[in-house]
């Protein structure tokens, strides 16, 4: 009997202890996805004490940029660059002389016609390193961490490359991945790679920046610097089933290495959730950021990247009648930059116009019937500010009839209200693209944008 005590008692024991040992494992990871787990690995280590801060021409610099190339490989990717990166000499805005350098990776599209093309994904390589400062008369090191900004977005750069590596085939024009070294000195790591290193500059269409994506339960935005062409493509994916859609804005958040494209009028996207009470200090950490959101923002990206390469070409279009240049009345202004968009049967969303308006009457011409036009016309037009539909016209064409079809619909147009800001009614500029599709139909006969032609 005293030994069966024993042995009952020592079982006991080891539950006992098996009980505290299973309480003390952290299992909040277990139930992350694989995207989850990717986002946090590569996170924790860019933003690691070993990268210091990533300071411009750093150790830790140097050291970010290897894991980035050395993960793109892994992925299958092509590298344009070495491995380290493409360094690079600039002169700091302290004056000293800096090595940086920028890492990057391609994917090659399949469209014969449009795979000398390029899209560029490009994220900041770099943040503000490290400092000492006194505490009690003690030196005490502080690492600027930029988990957020922007280990966030090389993040995200790289499991999109895994993404589009792995659906290449969908990709119509080709995909350049870049993280760029020295972004906090005057964007010297974009400006080298258009200026200096890629000599196909001229050949890319469109530009898609990713820097501070953590912190989307704040907000996730789209910055286009108000350019029509790029909000159109942004605009087209709200039909999509996808878990998130940015907001359009007009207020640049963070200035980053898309104004180097912009400069080169090269029509640029930045997508970001904004700032944050940790930006630019030592409290910039992992333990911030929102992978869940990220996998989010991440799948709305991806199907973006992919509807962008196949998408007609973004024109170069700055938006001169932006509110911040519109000082006196009577200025037509932008409409993602108003307090209050004008509405048409009490939404402000262009595709309730389209829906209930455009598709309903529009007519597709015989002659484009007869001849296979189809595509997508793009039209600007002015809601002014007593609601009338003016200065309609075809930013971009398709064929004549279709084009003349897309201004007749759009002109024909009932009264909008009027869109405000500042509490005024003032005139906005909309730019929509209208659809036309022919789709041959079972029973014959041909169908467009969905409906039987008669």
């Amino acid at each position: 009997m005293k030994k069966t005590w024993t042995i009952i008692a020592a079982l006991l024991l080891a539950g006992v202890s098996a009980s505290a040992q299973y309480k003390s494992v952290d299992l909040s990871s277990f139930y992350d996805s694989e995207v989850v787990t990717a986002l946090k690995e590569h996170v924790s280590i860019i933003a690691s004490a070993e990268a210091d801060g990533r300071k411009a021409g750093s150790e830790g610099e140097a050291f970010a940029a290897e894991y980035v190339g050395k993960t793109l490989s892994s992925y299958g990717v092509e590298l344009i660059t070495p491995e380290a990166g493409e360094q690079f000499g600039i002169v700091s805005s302290s004056g000293d002389t800096l090595t940086s350098r920028n890492v990057a990776a391609f994917i090659q599209g399949v469209d014969n016609s449009l795979y000398d093309k390029y899209i560029v994904i490009g994220a900041r390589l770099d943040n503000l390193g490290s400092d000492t400062y006194t505490v009690d008369g003690e030196q005490v090191r502080r690492i600027y961490y930029g988990a957020n900004g922007n280990a966030s977005g090389l993040a995200m750069l790289l499991e999109l490359a895994r993404m589009l590596r792995t659906s290449r085939l969908s990709l119509r024009r080709s995909i350049l991945l870049v993280a760029f070294g020295a972004s906090n000195e005057k964007l010297a790591g974009s400006w080298y790679f258009l200026n200096r290193s890629f000599s196909d500059a001229g050949m890319i269409d469109a530009m898609v920046n990713l820097d501070m994506l953590g912190t989307g339960t704040e907000g996730f935005y789209a910055y286009t610097s108000s350019n029509a062409d790029m909000n159109m493509t942004l605009s087209s994916m709200k039909g999509e089933i996808l878990p998130i859609i940015p907001e359009i804005t007009a207020i640049e958040p963070y200035p980053s290495d898309h104004m180097a494209f912009y400069d080169k009028e090269i029509p640029s996207v930045m997508f970001t959730t904004g700032r944050y009470p940790e930006h630019n200090t030592g409290r910039d950490t992992p333990s911030i950021l929102d992978y869940g959101m990220m996998e989010k923002e991440l799948e709305f990206i991806y199907n973006y990247i992919v509807f962008l390469s196949g998408a007609p070409k973004p024109l170069f279009r700055p938006d001169v009648t932006s509110a911040a240049a519109a000082s006196s009345e009577g200025k037509v202004l932008s409409f993602n930059d108003i307090d209050v968009r004008p509405t048409f049967m009490g939404s402000s969303d262009p595709s309730v116009f389209m829906e209930k308006w455009v598709y309903q009457y529009l007519k597709y011409p015989k002659e484009a019937l007869d001849a296979g036009n189809q595509g997508r016309v793009l039209v600007d037009f002015v809601v002014d500010a007593s609601g009338n539909v003016k200065d309609v016209k075809v930013s971009r064409g398709v064929s004549p009839a279709l084009d003349e079809e897309a201004v007749r619909i759009v002109s024909a147009s009932p009264k909008w209200k009027p869109g405000r800001h500042r509490g005024k009614k003032v005139s906005t500029s909309i730019t929509i693209a209208v659809e036309f599709r022919l789709e041959k139909k079972s029973k014959g006969g041909i169908g467009f944008n969905g409906k039987r032609i008669k």
